[in-house]
């Protein structure tokens, strides 16, 4: 830290072993480069010591609070997984509108049985190591839990209560007569809702943004990540992980809670 310009102030440990606070007085994109280029195999999150306790979290649900894009898993009962993931890849990357990418998606499962949305949920949805913890601790210490996903309320309702978030925000799949209709209800919870719905959490309860933690792994996540005190690109697509405050890689979600200076012995586990 020395050799880049930053003066260190010590360290102290958030976890013996695991998670080190190391206290320095300024340059902090100057310390996360240098720390980047000396710490393999580690999570670096550089931040003020004021505030780091966050009293709002806005998750996205696919590919960071479970493991698998549930459009991904949906069609493939309905035989088309290939050519959905292939739009997901792009989408999720930047490279392709994420309101009309998923227009063209959903439209790839008209007339499946709409019981195969209970069924790919309860055989292919997974909750992610870590979900849990992050956000049970963080409820525990008086913060608001929001799960806000360009995914489906059929999917985002379960995992929410299962994981106990305070509230969720997602996207209607539009079924006729038992069968899904190729059609998403508008207005699309994509990047800019995404952002919106952090910020109006946030002014309901009287809070600053940076008083938030946003964490999320595609494109359509970066306007909410940018929104939020701290955004945090979850094991996530490069141009997300390219503007994010910290990239966790080595770690699960827990290490959102080493961010905030919670060691285990103040986690809430099952």
């Amino acid at each position: 830290m020395r050799a880049a310009g930053i003066e260190p102030r010590g360290q102290t440990w958030v976890e013996e072993k695991i998670a080190c606070d190391l206290a320095f007085d300024e340059g902090p994109d100057a310390a996360r480069n240098a720390l980047e280029g000396l710490i393999r195999d580690a999570d670096i999150v550089v931040q003020p010591r004021a505030g780091r306790v966050k009293a709002l979290l806005a998750a996205d649900m696919d590919s960071t609070m479970i493991n698998v894009e549930c459009i991904d898993e949906l069609a493939d009962y309905a035989g088309v997984k290939a050519e959905v993931a292939a739009v997901t890849e792009q989408a999720m990357r930047g490279e392709l509108d994420f309101e009309a990418a998923l227009d063209a998606r959903v439209a790839l499962l008209r007339g499946l049985d709409e019981a195969m949305i209970d069924r790919c949920r309860e055989e292919r949805v997974t909750l992610m190591a870590g979900a849990r913890a992050l956000v049970q601790t963080m409820r525990a210490n008086g913060a608001f839990c929001l799960l806000v996903s360009g995914g489906f309320t059929r999917f985002a309702e379960p995992v929410a209560a299962s994981i106990g978030f305070d509230a969720v925000k997602s996207n209607l799949l539009d079924v006729t007569e038992g069968r899904l209709a190729g059609t998403v209800r508008k207005p699309i919870v994509g990047a800019e809702a995404k952002k919106q719905a952090l910020l109006e959490a946030v002014t309901a309860r009287g809070l600053a943004p940076g008083q938030a933690v946003a964490v999320g792994d595609g494109a359509n996540d970066i306007p909410m990540l940018k929104a939020a005190g701290l955004g945090i690109a979850y094991r996530a697509k490069p141009a997300v992980a390219a503007v994010a405050d910290a990239r966790i890689e080595a770690n699960d979600l827990t290490a959102l809670l080493y961010a905030q200076g919670y060691g285990r012995k103040a986690w809430v586990r099952d």
